[in-house]
């Protein structure tokens, strides 16, 4: 059995303060992922990894992104952005990122799998429902939702290009992180008031359907769990959200198909010893691979 989690830490510091490293410690995982780690290397607390090898961009942006991949015995190899890669160009609209820390990737060694943690941007509204009265940014005439639609654009290509890589080396692979996306109404406490919210935007929604097919990656805690809401990972500090279970389903396992048909199950850790780690929770699946 190889169990495997993503969790948005929102700062290691922070999450450590909360209990991430007793968490990491005692959930018996074999690989993890993690977005928002927000620490450069030489400020990383004492121990903050545990006993885990550590796949690790920070980025260059102070106190934002970071991502890594934890596990237990070496990685055969490791690609980020922030390392030129010979055999894989980035595109175009994904170069102006390479130094956000926003994608790491693993090969297992010990598996014929390879392992990508993903932060993708948070982005914003498009001009046109942009109002200044619900807004709690000023507005920026679209800027941010452009941004983050060429991201996307730019890392479509770059998934199927990763993906088919892994085959090539006889290897599933499987893309987890913060994709700043809820699928479907499934995915949404309170759908119909998310149609005109980044990250429920029409055409959000779309670029992840695009990159879901039976044949490609396969979402695979929706897979695990058809027909019910969430299960959340995500919820505001703000108000009843969490005590609610008004969350997103935000943070994912999207896995090649065979790698896909293996797990067995799929849980959302939402605190750990009563405590929130995040404002996200770790996702945690299991597969018999």
């Amino acid at each position: 059995m190889l169990r495997i989690a993503t969790a948005n830490i929102n700062g290691i510091r922070a999450a450590h303060r909360r209990g991430f490293g007793d968490w990491l410690a005692t959930r018996g995982c074999d690989v993890v992922t993690l977005q928002e780690v927000r620490c450069p290397v030489d400020a990383l607390p004492e121990g903050a990894f545990g006993d885990y090898q550590v796949a690790y961009d920070a980025g260059s942006i102070a106190g934002r992104n970071g991502v890594a991949v934890l596990t237990r015995s070496p990685a055969a190899a490791v690609r980020s952005w922030s390392v030129p890669d010979p055999d894989r160009a980035l595109p175009r609209t994904l170069r102006r990122h390479v130094d956000e820390g926003r994608y790491v990737e693993v090969e297992l060694a010990d598996v014929p799998l390879t392992v990508a943690s993903l932060y993708l941007p948070k982005g914003g509204l498009p001009a046109h429902l942009q109002d200044p009265k619900r807004m709690r940014e000023a507005p920026d005439g679209g800027a941010r939702y452009q941004r983050k639609m060429e991201f996307m654009a730019g890392f479509a290509r770059y998934l199927a290009a990763a993906r088919k890589a892994a085959a090539a080396r006889g290897r599933e692979f499987l893309l987890t992180g913060d994709l700043n996306v809820a699928h479907s109404r499934l995915d949404v406490a309170n759908w119909r008031r998310s149609n005109q919210v980044e990250g429920f935007l029409p055409e959000e929604r779309a670029w992840l359907d695009a990159q879901l097919s039976p044949r490609t990656l396969v979402d695979v805690v929706r897979r695990l769990h058809p027909d019910v809401e969430g299960p959340y990972s995500w919820w505001s500090w703000l108000g009843q959200a969490y005590a609610k279970d008004a969350g997103w389903r935000i943070d994912y396992h999207l896995a090649t198909p065979a790698l896909a048909r293996s797990a067995v199950s799929a849980v959302v850790d939402r605190e750990h010893a009563g405590v929130r780690l995040s404002d996200h929770a770790p996702v945690v699946v299991d597969y018999a691979f």
